[in-house]
């Protein structure tokens, strides 16, 4: 996983509440075995209506997705964030994020940027009326920003999903922060244990 400072791009507005994970990736997607490929069945039933958002040519290649409260809730499948990726966004904007979806999310790198209902109203409108306008997601100062509408707003993440991103830490690359422990743990074990394989 690459580290993420911070993320600017043009911003999708997905002006939906509750959105759950079944809708993000429907489940003829989780047949998949490989990681990737899930961009196409992001939102694919819904992307059945060609006056989708994401079906607008004003919105292709964004990478910032601002979505309506309890965004991400519903079952655990990872799949989800995997197909955001996937798809191409690097962030997403809302005032509330489903728990596991929040876990997964930082262990795959995508950025969550939990800001106030009102800030995500704004975001909404604004991102509506003009689709080329850039928005900064800054992991680092906790911020997002769109400077040519006057907006930077703090936005809530946890320490620890920060350092992570900021780092590029996924499970295993927290894991081989303790290396050095693990090696000193492994060397004191008496040699009538069975030795654990790379």
């Amino acid at each position: 996983m690459e580290p993420v400072r911070v993320v600017t791009g043009r911003a999708v507005p997905l002006d939906r509440t509750d959105v759950d994970t079944d809708q993000i990736i429907p489940s003829d997607w989780l047949k998949r075995i490989e990681r990737t490929g899930f961009g196409a069945g992001l939102f694919s039933e819904w992307r059945d209506d060609r006056d989708f958002v994401l079906n607008r040519p004003e919105h292709a290649g964004a990478s910032i997705l601002v979505a309506g409260p309890n965004f991400g809730v519903g079952s655990s499948r990872e799949h989800a964030v995997w197909a955001l990726v996937d798809y191409g966004f690097a962030a997403v904007i809302s005032p509330k994020f489903g728990d596991i979806f929040h876990s997964n999310s930082t262990r795959s790198g995508l950025v969550l940027a939990q800001v106030t209902p009102e800030i995500d109203r704004q975001l909404l409108d604004l991102i509506s009326a003009d689709p080329s306008l850039e928005v900064t997601v800054d992991v680092e100062r906790r911020t997002v920003e769109v400077p040519v509408a006057g907006i930077e707003a703090p936005f809530i993440i946890d320490d620890v999903s920060r350092d992570r991103l900021l780092r590029g830490l996924d499970d295993i690359g927290v894991t081989f922060t303790h290396a050095a422990e693990i090696d000193s743990f492994e060397a004191a074990r008496p040699e009538w244990l069975p030795e654990l394989s790379a």
